[in-house]
């Protein structure tokens, strides 16, 4: 399923979200269970699968990460049960910092500095590699879209780091 063709969209990176949203919002409303409380069995089956593609489709274009896991999956790269690792050795040697200065935090004399530290450190890195991807996804090369899938690894890993941090912040201020 080609979401963007869904939405009525350029299969692009770059999504308004306000129209992202409305269209959403009038997608819905085509497919609303309402309109088919006397229709035939099969057309509320059609309905809610309808509605299951909507939703769908509108949280993977809304997702900067998994829209650009959509668009190569539409250019036959697909990410999304795949078990490769980023072999980039500086991204590597980075994540083995992020991972010390994660562990650091909880018994650190100020755990708010390091956690500022480790945020702008994750803003700055998660800027770059989103900058690189939307470059490569522009390309539409078979290399590109390779480069761009790695980026989308990093991305992943940036992802995740961040929920790691947001967690021992919760754990450390019970916020």
């Amino acid at each position: 399923m080609n979401y963007f063709e869904l939405f009525g969209f350029p299969t692009n990176f770059s999504i308004d979200s306000a129209q992202l949203s409305e269209r959403y919002r009038e997608l819905q409303r085509t497919v609303h269970p309402d309109k088919f409380a006397n229709s035939s069995e099969q057309e509320k089956l059609l309905a809610v699968q309808k509605t299951a593609q909507i939703n769908d489709g509108f949280q993977t274009l809304k997702n900067p990460i998994r829209r650009a896991e959509h668009i190569l999956q539409l250019r036959g790269i697909d990410l999304s049960h795949e078990t490769t690792t980023v072999k980039d050795t500086s991204f590597l040697m980075q994540q083995m910092e992020w991972r010390e200065a994660l562990e650091d935090i909880s018994g650190a004399t100020d755990p708010h500095q390091g956690i500022d530290e480790l945020q702008t450190s994750f803003k700055q890195h998660e800027a770059e590699y989103s900058s690189v991807l939307v470059s490569k996804l522009e390309i539409n090369s078979d290399d590109a879209n390779l480069e761009a899938a790695d980026q989308i690894r990093k991305l992943k890993f940036m992802a995740k780091l961040q929920d790691e941090l947001t967690r021992i912040e919760d754990d450390l201020f019970d916020l």
